[in-house]
């Protein structure tokens, strides 16, 4: 029997969706039936996950995710994934307060980008995601890969059509092009593919609109939950 998945989602709600369509219908694409891992989704109320970050309380967050988690296990799964960038800066107190293995986002898209043969990546995502050095930088650096980042209002403008627009499921055509221009800019400065570092991002930047490889977050993370439930 596959193992079962839980998912800590809610932030947002089209980034769990994602996650769980992903697995759901690419199993049924791969093998012919509608026999996929059973699927437990823990939904956090995001809107305290908004305003922890915001006063710097990552010691609450880390409390929170750790609560889902034991929910999560209490409830049957056999390994956990952080339906988010983000929320991966606690990702180590979470997965100490369970038993059950988890599934580290950062670990599985290093990984992709080795085996693209790359060395520096672009990165956008939230704000936090992006100026946290103890998230993608040290992660990857173990890793041999280089993180660069937009200026500094280029952040401003990534993180306020996330949380203004993309967590809303909102798609606007003029955020699509500053995106394209923000990925242009990182590109110049040395960026050889990017890391669509919010699970919310693929919404609105697909791998057609650039020659640069895109490593969709979402993607990469539920397609490793996939694996190791079938393994």
């Amino acid at each position: 029997m596959p193992k079962t998945i839980g998912i800590i989602g809610g932030m947002s709600p089209e980034s769990t969706i994602e996650y769980y369509q992903y697995i759901v219908r690419t199993y049924t694409q791969r093998f012919g039936d509608h026999a996929y891992p059973e699927i437990i989704i823990y939904s956090v109320s995001f809107e305290q996950y908004i305003e922890w970050p915001a006063q710097g309380r990552w010691d609450l967050i880390a409390e929170g995710l750790s609560t889902a988690a034991k929910r999560l296990e209490s409830a049957g799964t056999d390994f956990i994934i952080i339906a988010t960038n983000t929320m991966h800066i606690v990702f180590d107190q979470v997965q100490a307060s369970v038993n059950v293995p988890m599934i580290n986002l950062l670990e599985v898209v290093g990984d992709a980008i080795l085996k693209k043969g790359l060395n520096t990546v672009g990165l956008l995502g939230t704000r936090y995601t992006m100026e946290a050095e103890d998230l993608y930088p040290k992660a990857l650096s173990k890793k041999g890969i280089t993180v660069v980042i937009p200026d500094e209002s280029g952040r401003d403008f990534v993180n306020r059509v996330i949380y203004d627009e993309l967590i809303k499921g909102e798609i606007r055509e003029e955020s699509h092009r500053g995106f394209l221009k923000v990925i242009l800019e990182m590109a110049e400065r040395g960026a050889q593919g990017v890391i669509l570092g919010c699970t919310e991002i693929p919404l609105l930047v697909k791998a057609e609109d650039t020659p640069l490889v895109l490593f969709d977050t979402t993607l990469l993370h539920a397609e490793a939950a996939l694996g190791f439930a079938l393994d």
